[in-house]
């Protein structure tokens, strides 16, 4: 019952801030208000990807282990997609002396290390405990959504810094239409972590709608400062994008692994890989 209040919460914020007919107008400057309300609405379209699953009721540890293996392809892809954006990332007000690729791996190497102290510290706490579930459930759930917000981060400077720029309302309505679609598969590879250890589908979207919601936070100061943000932005993706890496290859692929098999548990990954990779590629082919 809570989180269906919660999930009507969220609806009439949506309805609430909705910044009138300043949304998405090329004629003038873009604000504060609409720039949080476009990082809102994409963090919100993340909630979308349990929908999917609405049509499952229980899954068998097999099937468990599918899903394992496609949320940990699909978490390959945006971690590509994190490391590519890092390395090649170019701005003319971009006034940092490490190349990009340099910031991206520096980045890199300060997620790998936050997610090990992380890890550890959770498995230090085998009490843990999120509603009904405890022990490893809960870490691992933890873990998946800890990391899946890291990485909303970098997506909300994005967004900040795509509306501060010389192109302003253009590039930022296209920069968080495109984030809103892309949220929508990364919603889906939490709620496939999440749904087979008992969270409830309501209980599921809010998670997946919480691991976006730095978007809007960040948005808005990375709009309001843009210069400062930028050099930033390459570390942010790395770090993002390595944190994200060691959970799919550490921790979903060797669960899907122990739940189904080798060639299973390949397959199933190098599909969503490809798949998420496909619908990424359609979205910047589109601008």
């Amino acid at each position: 019952m809570v989180s269906y209040a919660i999930l009507i919460l969220l609806a009439l914020i949506t309805y609430a801030t909705f910044p009138g007919n300043t949304l998405g107008n090329k004629g003038l400057e873009p604000t504060i208000h609409t720039v949080f309300y476009y990082g809102w609405i994409s963090a919100i379209s993340t909630g979308f990807g349990v929908l999917p699953l609405c049509f499952f009721n229980e899954m068998k540890e097999y099937w468990v282990g599918v899903s394992n293996a496609i949320a940990a392809g699909m978490m390959c892809a945006a971690s590509y997609s994190l490391f590519v954006e890092g390395c090649t990332f170019s701005d003319d007000n971009d006034d940092s002396s490490l190349s990009p690729v340099f910031r991206t791996l520096i980045g890199c190497a300060m997620g790998l290390l936050f997610i090990l102290g992380t890890k550890s510290f959770l498995d230090s706490h085998e009490d843990v405990k999120v509603g009904s579930l405890s022990g490893a459930d809960t870490r691992k759930i933890l873990l998946i959504v800890f990391v899946m917000t890291l990485h909303s981060f970098s997506e909300g400077v994005g967004i900040g810094v795509s509306f501060g720029g010389e192109h302003g309302n253009e590039l930022g309505v296209f920069i968080s239409a495109s984030l809103a679609v892309h949220n929508i598969p990364e919603g889906l590879a939490v709620a496939i972590v999440l749904l087979p250890r008992k969270v409830s589908k309501a209980t599921a979207a809010i998670w997946c709608v919480v691991t976006s919601l730095p978007q809007p936070l960040m948005a808005v100061p990375a709009f309001i400062f843009v210069h400062s943000f930028l050099p930033l932005l390459p570390v942010g993706l790395g770090f993002a994008g390595g944190a994200m890496m060691w959970v799919a290859f550490m921790e979903l692929l060797v669960e899907a692994y122990e739940d189904t098999d080798m060639v299973t548990t390949g397959v199933a990954s190098t599909l969503a890989l490809g798949a998420m990779l496909t619908v990424q590629r359609a979205i910047e082919d589109s601008h």
